[in-house]
């Protein structure tokens, strides 16, 4: 690497670092000025506790959070700087092309790159599970227990569909529950129960004051009695699956998890998937992001920096908003989840790239 290299990779490097550390203060302080309240209400809440269980998490999640946006902002920020020192006519000048140029940022962008997919995979979901255990302990109005699962629905395959309302992983006993047959978008049988138990021995339900509704075209049968003895293609453990947040399980649980689902019958694991693809689609924007940001900054502007920055950032919220879009279609069942998490990327990448050869021009 020349001197040149050095010196962008220096700034590209620190500028990125000086950023994400005005953006995480900037959180905690909103953070803590919401919450305040709530950590002097809770007696045996300890300072320690606060700052080991739950910010020292809550930054490591928000430093992640921030990176394509401190990334974003320091390139614009040190490239416009460059341009309105005429550094980069005179790098121009000494016959440097623009392709040659952008070598030390990209060295930067796989610097950062590295460091987010190690955070995403295995890092912040970690932090993520102690942080959020320390929410629901004092910051939820409502305590949940940990062996209770509420509003619960699965569909367990194109057709049938659960529903239970309240269900005690610990007495194996839940109420309001129900399954729906369908055969296509009609309605064909259901099955409700006020109760409902799991008898772990003979591995069958108990349902209490059940009643079942068979629909036909001439008329509806409808069966009922106050207890029946029946087996279903789904266990508690199935209960407990919605439980376990996508978030706070690292990359190699979240795979076998959506593996062991997928074997239990379980048709709509789009939110997981989402989660594992976009841990790996948000640190690869980091060269996309970088070479946009180039694009726009690397000419002098009359109006300075500020022009630069106000453009970047308006850019940055459309790709912030396609982003969450593509998140929210991704999850939702019978989508592309893994094309649903690129697109932001893809169409990034194609003005990235409209950018890049007319900076050559």
């Amino acid at each position: 690497m020349k001197i040149l290299d050095w010196y962008i990779l220096k700034r590209y490097l620190t500028t990125f670092l000086f950023t994400l550390l005005i953006l995480i203060p900037i959180a905690v302080a909103i953070d803590i000025a919401e919450k305040v309240d709530k950590f002097l209400r809770e007696e045996n809440l300890t300072l320690f506790e606060i700052v080991n269980d739950y910010y020292k998490n809550f930054i490591i999640y928000y430093a992640n959070t921030f990176m394509p946006l401190a990334l974003f902002i320091a390139v614009i920020l040190f490239t416009s700087k460059l341009a309105s020192n005429t550094e980069i006519v005179a790098i121009n000048s000494s016959q440097v092309s623009f392709t040659r140029f952008l070598y030390p940022y990209f060295i930067g962008a796989t610097i950062v790159c590295a460091v987010a997919l190690s955070m995403n995979h295995f890092f912040v979901p970690s932090s993520s599970k102690t942080r959020k255990a320390f929410e629901k302990k004092y910051l939820k109005k409502k305590k949940y227990s940990d062996t209770t699962i509420r509003e619960f629905s699965l569909q367990l395959n194109d057709s049938t569909y659960v529903y239970i309302q309240n269900f005690d992983l610990k007495r194996n006993s839940g109420y309001n529950f129900s399954i729906d047959l369908y055969d296509g978008i009609k309605l064909k049988r259901k099955l409700t129960a006020d109760n409902i138990n799991w008898k772990e021995k003979d591995s069958t339900f108990k349902l209490y004051n059940w009643k079942e509704r068979k629909i036909f075209k001439e008329r509806d049968s409808i069966f009922s009695g106050r207890s029946l003895d029946t087996t279903f293609t789904f266990t508690p453990e199935d209960f407990n699956y919605k439980n376990i947040m996508a978030q706070e399980m690292n990359s190699p649980e979240l795979v076998k998890f959506i593996e062991v689902s997928r074997k239990r019958g379980i048709k709509n694991l789009n939110a997981y998937l989402v989660e594992l693809y976009k841990r790996t689609s948000l640190p690869i924007a980091s060269y996309i992001l970088t070479l946009i940001a180039v694009g726009l900054a690397h000419r002098k502007s009359r109006g300075g920096i500020g022009v630069n920055l106000a453009i970047g950032i308006s850019v940055m919220f459309i790709y912030v908003f396609f982003l969450k879009v593509a998140e929210v279609l991704g999850a939702v069942a019978g989508a592309n989840a893994l094309l649903n998490v690129w697109i932001p990327n893809i169409v990034f990448g194609l003005y990235a790239i409209y950018l890049y050869f007319n900076a050559r021009r």
